[in-house]
């Protein structure tokens, strides 16, 4: 779900007791301010909690983890979900802006890094996100990746389906199937979604750039591409990992993990950007 940030007003916008501001909208949800730690997730159709539950039962299979978002304080309410708040808003927006050239390439690194270690652990707990993209990978105020909107999938320990995802991921993240159609949600298909948003990370562009959202056969154009084996640019650190995650060449994102280890390991930051770290 990708999110706005203010200033605008909200069609059929409304405070649920203890918001006193909205700081996002989404096609489904607000997020209102409740304090400096804690927003509260709550839906524009008043009382349709339906995902929102699905969201919290998913959050609680996964467990606490530094790198996923949090329940916090009431958790599920009458009015919403309470999480706990990333005071740097989604990565897309911050480095949208002019932040990118103002963070190093050190540290975008290992934004990678933390996303994946995230992709791991929720894999780890047999959920799938099922739309992984630069919108719903959060900063926290040490600037350090907090994985959010949980709406995929729970698996059973034979990979059976437990709960059904209410989302996919958009075409410049989505896998295809080699027939060109969409593939089964599956951990690789998630860590092909994760190929594009790091490639967004290192790159401060989404995939296929030239195509412009919108035009004319913009997706079908993408999925073409990507069903061919036409894969985005490669010329930055991460290249030999992306295309592994767009062919599909991993097993796990924990292969993914260690792969970003050794060029941690091996890469000299020269590039003279400040840093955030």
């Amino acid at each position: 779900m990708a999110f706005f940030r203010e200033p605008r007003r909200y069609h059929n916008e409304y405070y649920p007791p203890g918001v006193f501001k909205i700081l996002a909208c989404g096609s489904s949800a607000f997020i209102g301010e409740v304090d400096n730690a804690t927003v509260l997730k709550y839906p524009i159709e008043r009382g349709y909690l339906e995902w929102l539950e699905h969201e919290h039962r998913l959050l609680e299979v996964i467990g606490p983890h530094e790198r996923i978002i949090g329940i916090a304080g009431r958790g599920l309410t009458e009015y919403g979900l309470y999480l706990e708040r990333a005071t740097n808003g989604n990565v897309f927006d911050f480095l949208r802006g002019h932040n990118f050239n103002a963070m190093s390439l050190r540290k975008r690194l290992a934004l990678c890094r933390e996303l994946t270690e995230a992709v791991a652990h929720i894999h780890s707990r047999n959920v799938l996100h099922c739309d992984l993209n630069p919108a719903n990978v959060l900063l926290d105020e040490d600037l350090h990746v907090k994985l959010s909107d949980f709406q995929g999938c729970l698996l059973d320990d034979g990979g059976e389906t437990v709960m059904s995802t209410f989302v996919g991921e958009s075409w410049r993240y989505h896998c295809p199937s080699l027939d060109g159609a969409g593939a089964k949600p599956s951990r690789l298909t998630d860590i092909f979604a994760l190929g594009s948003t790091m490639h967004f990370i290192i790159l401060g562009e989404e995939v296929f750039s030239d195509i412009v959202t919108g035009m004319n056969n913009w997706d079908t154009n993408i999925r073409s591409r990507f069903a061919r084996g036409v894969l985005p640019d490669g010329r930055h650190p991460l290249a030999s990992i992306t295309e592994k995650c767009w062919t599909r060449a991993y097993n796990s994102a924990t292969e993914v993990v260690e792969d970003i280890k050794e060029v941690e390991r091996g890469w000299a930051n020269t590039f003279s950007f400040a840093s955030f770290v």
